[in-house]
């Protein structure tokens, strides 16, 4: 006759469940499912027939693993410093063209496009449905027991990041050779400062996700000798990054020609190529 399990409470078997779960959860990982998804629902939304609809998919489950797969090709998460934000720059330069002759105040001028910019791919990331897609998949596509179908969508994550860290590696460079920076010595490239800001913001847009006021606290502060300014923790941790790659070239003349050029690429909406 089996043992006769001893008689608990209510808040040990509340105790004991969750501490269960728990266990099994960090030891497979946590994952996240698509089952609340309606096939039904879809059908109806989509505006086709049932018949084409279960012909195409004849489960749920082979609807999903398509569905997964296409939230995976489809993550293109934007970089809103990708080109510079040409906006941002032609407004800051054009209004303050007359400091860009001495290099502290070309300087002081990058650090506010470095603040702003750093803003405004923090708003867009942490108000982005799509990006808290992007960032459970990354976060979870491990737990798909499907070799095949983990392999596809770990390919296409990993194109959609390289994706985004080229475009701001494209949009860095182009703030550098435009304001007369260049890479400090033993620094490898544009990719790595990229990498560097693209998990700098990433994980602010996480931590922010649970705590609200990481997206709203700012620091009135001077960090980078542009002048005191309101800055948030990921323009911080941007300006930072950014600083400690970047430095002014000595190469560099800013002389009336380079001034009057960048005026006229400016009004054109086409910025000359760095280091001309």
């Amino acid at each position: 006759m089996p043992e006769r399990r001893p008689r608990i409470s209510q808040r040990q078997t509340e105790e004991r469940m969750l501490a269960a779960a728990v266990t099994q959860i960090n030891a497979a990982g946590l994952t996240v499912s698509l089952d609340h998804l309606s096939f039904e629902a879809v059908i109806s939304a989509a505006d086709v027939s049932r018949t084409g609809a279960y012909r195409k998919w004849p489960s749920k489950e082979l609807f999903l693993n398509d569905l997964v797969r296409e939230l995976a090709r489809a993550a293109t998460p934007r970089a809103v410093v990708e080109n510079a934000s040409w906006g941002l720059i032609a407004g800051l330069v054009l209004a303050d063209a007359e400091r860009l002759a001495d290099p502290a105040e070309r300087w002081a001028l990058g650090v506010e496009l470095m603040r702003q910019a750093a803003d405004g791919d923090f708003t867009v990331m942490h108000a982005s449905a799509e990006w808290r897609t992007y960032l459970a998949l990354n976060a979870t596509f491990l737990s798909i027991t499907d070799p095949a179908l983990r392999a596809e969508v770990q390919a296409a994550l990993a194109a959609a990041q390289q994706r985004f860290v080229d475009g701001i590696a494209s949009g860095w460079q182009l703030l550098a050779g435009l304001l007369g920076f260049r890479l400090r010595a033993g620094v490898t490239s544009f990719d790595t400062l990229a990498a560097m800001i693209s998990a700098s913001v990433r994980g602010l847009v996480l931590m922010a996700l649970a705590d609200p006021a990481i997206a709203s606290d700012r620091l009135e502060a001077d960090p980078f000798g542009g002048g005191v300014a309101p800055w948030s923790l990921a323009a911080l941790g941007c300006a930072s990054i950014a600083a400690g790659f970047l430095e002014p070239d000595p190469d560099v003349v800013w002389d009336e020609a380079r001034a009057v050029a960048l005026r006229s690429a400016m009004a054109a909406e086409s910025l000359p190529a760095a280091g001309s």
